[in-house]
């Protein structure tokens, strides 16, 4: 589809929300998608503590960074499905960044 108008999705999460995520999105009409284990921190930062007896307690969350590409008339379903399956209200839900695509080969 190299004609088609694409934006790159990564949405960054807990590691219990991440199954729910690839869940909601088992029948979306994606182009591709990818999942790593990450670690970071946000604006958690100073929530460090419940970490303090792990290999994180220095400076790093454990997170679930999930990249996927999807048509831009698409877009804000795929958008919706995400935050209704990872918004808890809480800090540390995770992020979602949308990128577009200079070109999909």
């Amino acid at each position: 589809m190299p004609d088609a108008i694409m934006k790159q999705v990564v949405t960054v999460v807990s590691p219990h929300l991440a199954e729910n995520v690839l869940a909601a999105l088992r029948r979306a009409p994606l182009e591709g998608l990818s999942v790593m284990e990450v670690k970071g921190y946000g604006r958690q930062k100073s929530y460090l503590d419940q970490y303090q007896d792990t290999e994180y307690s220095e400076a790093f969350v454990p997170k679930v960074e999930i990249t996927l590409w999807v048509d831009d008339l698409r877009l804000e379903e795929v958008l919706d499905k995400i935050v209704e399956v990872t918004r808890t209200g809480r800090i540390g839900d995770g992020k979602i960044l949308v990128m577009p695509v200079a070109s999909f080969i």
